[in-house]
């Protein structure tokens, strides 16, 4: 039951890998924890057979990113699909003050999604739409910003440094000698801003681009975006799509995002008849067996274990 943490290619959808995927390993039991828009690349976690029912578990987890948001050029998509809607002189902004709208963002409970997105309403989603030039009427839907860092500012995206690496506390930021991401080719060059951003699952990036662009009274798009974590997915054990079948994969442990609690044989089979035990873990937690093979997701409910799946 492997996983994959596959650095997902430009212009690749989630939906493209996941069927990729499918036919190098030959199987049906393909799904993916997460969707990642089709100009972002980085980290897309991809689960085989029984691991596919982790889904729910990594879906929820914070997700990082790297982004660039240039100023003054504004799209439908929000993103580099264009085609450009608007332009307007951002000259005027500065380094200084982007870094002190940042905080408002930190505050945000709630999000206005695009409409270029896959949001349903009365049975349409958002972008099916938007490709009519209809819009739905979105509600904003709950979001969150753990933390957002002005890495550069300048005024062309190509002068943005191009070469990252991981720093000791796990954050991908700008190096002399790294690694370069591909981003999308401009529609329109303009001041760019790149932001390492910490966000709850469900918080739209290009929102984000747009929001900003907003607070300076000018339009703003997605002009990039790299996810480096997902989790404890991180883009540094990320492998190519191509190479899925020469490698082992991670096991379902590797990529929970809940402490882990080794349970004997004799709990394992109670566990897998559905018989709760008496475990001390907060809010939730993945029970194994002494191998380290998954067994249950648990969820602690006023003292009491909850099962929230079991794999036998």
């Amino acid at each position: 039951m492997p996983v994959y943490i596959i650095d997902k290619p430009l212009n690749f959808t989630s939906h493209d890998v996941v069927a990729k995927t499918r036919k190098l390993l030959k199987t049906r039991a393909v799904g993916h924890a997460g969707t990642l828009d089709p100009l972002a690349t980085g980290v897309l976690v991809v689960l085989t057979e029984e691991a596919t029912k982790l889904s729910p578990f990594l879906i929820e987890s914070d997700k990082h990113y790297l982004a660039w948001v240039t100023f003054g050029v504004g799209t439908p998509t929000l993103d580099a699909e264009g085609p450009i809607s608007a332009t307007a002189d951002a000259s005027h902004i500065t380094k200084e003050m982007i870094e002190d709208k940042l905080p408002r963002f930190l505050e945000l409970k709630e999000q206005l999604p695009p409409q270029y997105s896959a949001i349903k309403k009365a049975g349409v989603k958002g972008y099916e739409a938007a490709r009519k030039g209809e819009s739905l009427d979105l509600p904003p839907r709950p979001a969150g910003y753990h933390k957002i860092e002005l890495l550069e500012f300048k005024g062309s995206r190509y002068d943005i440094s191009t070469t990252f690496g991981l720093t000791p506390d796990g954050i991908w930021k700008t190096k002399a000698r790294g690694i370069s991401f591909n981003l999308p080719p401009l529609l329109q060059d303009g001041s760019t801003a790149l932001f390492y951003l910490t966000v709850k699952a469900g918080t739209y990036i290009r929102a984000f681009a747009r929001d900003l662009g907003e607070a300076f009274g000018v339009p703003a798009h997605l002009s990039g975006l790299v996810r480096t974590r997902a989790g404890k997915s991180d883009l540094e054990r990320a492998i190519r799509l191509e190479d899925i079948p020469n490698q082992p994969g991670l096991s379902m442990t590797d990529v929970l995002p809940y402490p882990l609690m080794t349970l004997s044989d004799e709990e394992v089979l109670r566990v897998r008849n559905g018989q709760r035990l008496t475990l001390q873990f907060e809010s939730r937690a993945g029970l194994v067996t002494p191998s380290n093979d998954l067994v249950a997701v648990v969820e602690n409910i006023n003292g009491k274990m909850n099962f929230l799946r079991v794999w036998q």
